[in-house]
């Protein structure tokens, strides 16, 4: 059994989507980001970096793991499922991982922050992250021109890059010009798996508490 400690967030949803990808039982651990619950001592102690998400694996003498490319990864290799074998089929799916983690998510979350929550707009900041999500854009469109998944196969590099893609209206960017990439966002959509797994946690499609976290997150970088 597998404990996660999450909240609804692109960064969250990434494990829970494959968590259930995967059919691995879970138990969930709502994580309170306008409580402050992520800083918390008894939290620190699982994710020293006082973020979420965070999985505890029962089943492999308590191992815990955070940061959420870390929990996808391990959670692949565990099972041998979203990863290739090979020593290049696995590099390629690294390299979509890595781009989502360091491009995609983020500039999407800075824009989320100037775009979507500071209270003072900043053109030109905006413009600067709308302008870098639609340059990776153009690179992941470019990807599925000739290929249905970014990596070959339906992998976590596909999981990952699709929880922050999907978010892109909150973001302040649109899909209209490139349809590749709106192809494999609607196609990943059709699976059940992805369904649920954007639902963990369940806060009965109360977007509120979210939009409260965001904001108190930014009240807190500007205290």
């Amino acid at each position: 059994m597998i404990d996660l400690y999450t909240s609804p967030t692109p960064n969250g949803h990434k494990v829970s989507v494959t968590l259930e990808e995967l059919q691995l039982p879970y138990d969930v651990f709502a994580i309170d980001l306008a409580a402050h619950d992520q800083r918390k001592p008894e939290y620190l102690k699982l994710n020293p970096n006082g973020r979420i998400p965070t999985i505890i694996d029962h089943d492999n003498d308590d191992f815990t793991v955070f940061e959420s490319g870390a929990i996808l990864l391990y959670l692949a290799e565990i099972t041998g499922q979203l990863i290739p074998q090979d020593e290049k089929g696995r590099s390629l799916v690294m390299q979509w991982l890595m781009f989502q983690m360091g491009g995609i998510g983020p500039m999407m979350g800075q824009a989320n922050v100037f775009y979507r929550y500071f209270p003072e707009k900043i053109p030109i900041v905006i413009d600067r992250y709308h302008a870098e999500i639609k340059r990776l854009f153009v690179v992941l469109d470019q990807q599925l021109i000739d290929n249905q998944f970014l990596a070959g196969e339906y992998s976590i590099a596909d999981i990952a890059n699709w929880c922050w893609v999907r978010t892109h209206n909150w973001s302040g960017v649109t899909l209209d010009n490139y349809k590749h990439l709106k192809r494999w966002s609607d196609e990943i959509y059709l699976k059940p798996a992805a369904l649920k797994g954007i639902k963990v946690p369940d806060y009965q499609g109360d977007k509120s508490q979210i939009v409260e976290s965001a904001q108190k997150i930014v009240e807190g970088i500007k205290e």
